[in-house]
């Protein structure tokens, strides 16, 4: 099924330095493009939507939404959306702070009174900026199913008190879900609502947003995209279940809607906080400082990223400065990018298959096209790798869930990635070698569709407090011995 239409020009013109004379968008090329390059990454369906520099927004469609079914996949059809949930958690939280409601410096056991964290002295001192910019400490992989009472975020919050934290609040910046579950508490706390309800009250009606929702029998009143799981290069199966995750995941990884709905919300941000009719949801000042950077990253290949911001991930495309995010849920993939100087939003969202592989060639082509920007090349070793002295990263590293060995193997560097804890049924141990491309960064082979195109990074580090680390999917992971 192929299926594109474009949507009239906003009543607000979109973002101030737009170029003059911008590159038309021409549907046919992209549907085919689209078409093409699906089919050779064998991802099930796509949802593509382009907003271009002259406020309009292009949607487009190809594939299946289950290959089982064969239903096919519309500019309507609704995707998980995964991590990509986190920057509508963050908006909410902004328009919080914007109000006076909440400042993003001050504890946030100021707003939850009891909130703790495994270390008594971290608890005191986390604050919401912190949380939005990934650099609290608090860990990532940590899902629990609270229920489906209004309580379930309550409940979640309470139960990760005895998690283990990456590191100390402050020392690194290390992807943090459970952190963008606080805040989702905060927002619950603040406005008497679930965060569900706030959700929808404070962005999804204001913004006309009406096919973007976060529980499943909301999904089941529009088509549904099914993800897709299997070995890479070749089309995948159906996964054995349509959503894992449990309500209490809404803040930081449950939030469904079309492509379309997604380039809406971003326009959103690239018009100053101002919605199509005029209606303003965020001073411009905050969209403002959500895209400004808070912190580097020493993995800048996961997710393509140079920084974050509050909420966003930000980009650095050779001087063009560009903000998004990325997101996975049970074989269903997304991405959003967006180029503010070119009044430019692209998302893209998967059902499975290689996602990844299809987003590099597609985006490539498209932020060339109608923005001017230079994506990097796909990360890989290069082919005369250096020779870089192993032993100050020789050891056993740990954060919640897992345990990373790094040893020779054959006079080679090599990588044990171990799932322990509440973790160890998620997977076998994965064993690979790595492949230097410089003394600090290194590259591992098999990390599947979501993550990388055909090699995994591996970062080492060191926190603010001199302990060496290791990121692997923008986590990090401290030393613990050598």
């Amino acid at each position: 099924m192929q299926e594109n239409r474009t949507q009239p020009e906003p009543e607000q013109p979109t973002t101030t330095g737009v170029p003059a004379f911008a590159p038309a968008f021409d549907p046919a090329h992209w549907q085919k493009r689209l078409d093409d390059l699906r089919a050779a990454h064998h991802v099930p369906a796509a949802s593509l939507a382009v907003l271009t520099a002259d406020g309009r927004i292009h949607e487009l469609a190809s594939g299946v939404l289950h290959r089982g079914t064969g239903v096919e996949a519309t500019t309507d059809s609704v995707f998980q959306l995964g991590s990509i949930a986190k920057v509508y958690t963050a908006t909410l939280v902004m328009q919080l702070a914007e109000s006076g409601a909440l400042d993003l410096d001050a504890p946030v056991a100021d707003v939850l009174p009891g909130f703790a964290v495994a270390d008594p002295d971290a608890g005191k001192v986390i604050t919401p900026r912190q949380l939005l910019s990934h650099t609290s400490g608090l860990t990532c992989d940590f899902t629990l199913d609270t229920g489906r009472g209004d309580d379930c975020l309550a409940k979640y919050v309470e139960a990760a008190q005895d998690v283990a934290l990456d590191c100390p609040p402050g020392t690194a910046v290390s992807y943090s879900s459970v952190g963008y579950n606080v805040l989702g508490r905060i927002v619950e706390v603040l406005t008497g609502l679930t965060w569900d309800q706030a959700l929808k009250d404070r962005l999804l009606t204001p913004l006309g947003l009406t096919h973007t929702m976060t529980l499943p029998e909301e999904v089941l009143s529009f088509r549904a995209a099914m993800g897709h799981l299997g070995e890479p290069g070749r089309a995948p199966e159906p996964a054995p279940a349509w959503d894992l995750m449990p309500r209490s995941a809404g803040p930081y990884g449950r939030v469904c809607a079309t492509a379309g709905d997604v380039a809406r919300f971003a326009r959103m941000h690239l018009d100053g906080g101002k919605g199509p009719d005029g209606t303003r949801l965020l001073a411009a000042g905050t969209a403002a400082a959500m895209q400004q950077r808070e912190i580097d990253v020493p993995d800048k290949w996961t997710v393509s990223a140079d920084g974050w911001g509050l909420g966003w991930t930000l980009y650095d495309w050779s001087g063009i400065p560009g903000f998004g995010h990325d997101g996975a849920s049970i074989g269903q993939y997304g991405y959003l990018r967006v180029v503010p100087d070119a009044g430019v939003a692209v998302v893209l969202l998967t059902n499975g298959g290689g996602a990844r592989q299809l987003y590099a060639a597609l985006f490539r082509e498209l932020l060339a096209d109608l923005a001017a920007v230079r994506m990097p090349a796909p990360f890989a070793p290069p082919a005369r790798p250096p020779a870089v002295d192993l032993a100050p990263l020789l050891g056993t590293y740990r954060r919640e869930g897992v345990v990373i060995t790094v040893s020779e193997h054959e006079s080679k560097p090599h990588l044990r990635y171990e799932f322990v804890d509440g973790m160890k049924d998620f997977s076998p141990p994965l064993a690979m070698d790595l492949t230097p491309l410089s003394p600090t960064v290194f590259a591992a082979s098999g990390a599947g569709p979501s993550f990388s195109e055909d090699w995994m990074p591996v970062v080492f580090s060191t926190l603010a407090n001199g302990t060496p680390c290791v990121y692997i999917g923008m986590r990090a992971a401290p030393m613990t011995t050598r």
